[in-house]
């Protein structure tokens, strides 16, 4: 199993396999070592997964894991996996559901026994059993004692200086250096050789010891000179934060299919993602990040409808990676609150009573009462408010439950608030949101809009979804309008608002008027005006 490929099992339960089972029980993604050679993992995906298991087996897997709750996690149900052949091996089976990734669940194998039901000795030590790092992570990261958790840092040492050394002479300094590590590690069990010239260590933060020094220390005993390199990532007391900021680390790693030292990106990413998850939580919290205000006009009347609210970070090119990080590290709910509070605030405080103002809310916001409640209260003392704000639910993080955000949304419909589905065509869950929300408009993604003149086939979409959200008495919006020929093409199949640089660009003060004439200058290639 290649690194990124280990490292990928290690963001969730790091043990021998990883799989990931959707709402059906049937295994959508699988990696790792097979419980025999003639089974590897690829061969379970799109199969159910109790239907690996002996009887006994999923009947008790089906159990456990059904009504997994977001959030939960599981550990330690024994089961036995069907090798064919005649062939049976015992594992351990741990489960957990991330908020963002739910139905899905993430579930862990650790195999126990060699196959044909024989039980084996574990082989011991650190070197050739790295899985007890592994699993001395998952334990200190899923199975929080009541006490809490202390904050533990994740370092990576790379040792260069052994490469010549006879096979007997390195496997010594190996064994001496992960023995050096394992006293400094916590509980002296948390440090492991994870390749020939790469270690890794859990230890408390703040740790003093030079771990550069200790391995100098190593290769003077035994007559040669070994450097070492360190990177360290703090993985803080939160066991579901760490989780999600590995696997955010992860995926960034594997995409990167070039790199000539994947396991030094990943240490250097996980590390970035950490602090640049501070560094959000920090603006957020301080609330050092602005709104620029883009209007949304009515095709018919060429008079501001509304204006969307789109956040501005500073020293940013675009909000677009900073909200990714936000949903996938389960910061985005509270972005989502404070840009509601901000734009609350300026309907509040406008000279206009006409002012209308269209806020985001990603899917993952309205997994739960929490973002609908913190809406209600913020305008329950100015109710006026209520119809003069609109709601835009973005697709970047897909709705698990559309029943139960359909009901959370209908609260807000309830009293005035108005909602739309943001960037319609853009993602693979855009008729779902159609089908299971009841909203008031549909913004049809730039990317049918820009071809409305040149591509019949946009023309005839767009034509379509018009006649759609009309039968379901819901008003359209198509964004990125950028010349009048698209605006009259737009009019013309029935689209009744629009939003692009024609009507004008985001600014930082609602502009009441509306440009004169269409700019002159094209959009910039890969430029969006749209918060992710």
């Amino acid at each position: 199993m290649s690194l990124p490929s280990r490292l990928l099992g290690f963001a969730f339960a790091a043990a021998d396999a990883l799989v990931e089972v959707d709402q059906h029980g049937v295994v959508r993604f699988a990696l790792g070592a097979g419980p025999a050679p003639h089974m590897p993992m690829a061969q379970w995906v799109g199969t159910r997964l109790i239907d690996v298991f002996d009887a006994e087996s999923a009947a008790r897997a089906h159990e456990a894991l059904d009504g997994l709750k977001p959030a939960q996690r599981l550990s330690g149900v024994d089961v036995t996996i069907d090798c064919g052949k005649g062939q049976i091996r015992r594992a351990q089976l741990s489960a957990f559901c991330l908020p963002e990734l739910a139905p899905t669940l993430s579930l862990a194998l650790s195999y126990q026994a060699d196959i044909s039901n024989a039980p084996t000795p574990a082989v011991s030590g650190p070197i050739k059993d790295p899985q007890g790092f592994m699993a001395q992570l998952r334990h200190r990261l899923m199975n929080e004692t009541p006490q809490g958790l202390q904050r533990l840092d994740l370092a990576f040492i790379d040792v260069e200086g052994d490469q010549q050394l006879p096979t007997a002479a390195r496997q010594k300094v190996h064994e001496d250096i992960v023995r050096v590590l394992q006293g400094l590690s916590l509980d002296g069990n948390s440090a492991t050789q994870l390749t020939n010239d790469r270690y890794a260590l859990v230890r408390p933060s703040g740790a003093q010891q030079d771990l550069s020094a200790e391995i100098n220390a190593v290769g003077q005993v035994n007559g040669i000179e070994l450097t070492a390199r360190t990177m360290q990532a703090a993985l803080g007391s939160d066991p579901a934060a760490a989780l999600r900021a590995m696997r955010f680390a992860i995926e960034a790693c594997l995409r990167e299919d070039t790199m000539e030292a994947p396991q030094s990106y990943f240490a250097e990413t996980l590390a970035r993602t950490l602090r640049d998850a501070d560094h959000f939580r920090t603006l957020v919290r301080d609330r050092e990040f602005s709104l620029h205000y883009q209007p949304i006009v009515c095709l018919g009347e060429r008079a501001i409808h509304h204006y969307e609210a789109l956040s501005r970070f500073p020293r940013s090119h675009g909000p677009g990676p900073a909200i990714r990080m936000a949903e996938e590290l389960a910061l985005i709910e509270t972005f989502d609150r404070t840009v509601a509070e901000m734009a609350v605030t300026r309907l509040r405080t406008s000279a206009s009573r006409k002012l209308q103002i269209a806020v985001n809310v990603s899917g993952a916001s309205l997994a739960n009462d929490a973002y609908i409640t913190a809406l209600l209260a913020l305008t329950a003392s100015a109710p006026e408010l209520r119809s003069r704000l609109l709601v835009e639910v973005t697709e970047t993080a897909a709705l698990a439950d559309l029943a139960s955000a359909n009901r959370r949304l209908a609260s807000l419909r309830e009293v005035g608030i108005r909602v739309c589905i943001d960037d319609f065509g853009a993602g693979s869950a855009s008729f779902d949101y159609l089908r299971g929300l009841n909203v008031d408009f549909v913004k049809i993604d730039g990317t049918l809009v820009k071809d409305v003149q040149a591509e019949a086939r946009s023309r005839t979409l767009i034509a379509h979804l018009v006649e759609l959200c009309r039968s379901l008495e819901m008003q359209t919006v198509a964004e990125m309008v950028e010349t009048e020929a698209q605006a009259q093409a737009l009019t013309e199949l029935g689209v009744t608002h629009a939003q692009g640089w024609l009507f004008g660009r985001a600014e930082a003060e609602p502009n009441p008027r509306l440009p004169t004439s269409t700019p002159v200058v094209a959009r910039r290639r890969g430029s969006t005006e749209t918060w992710g």
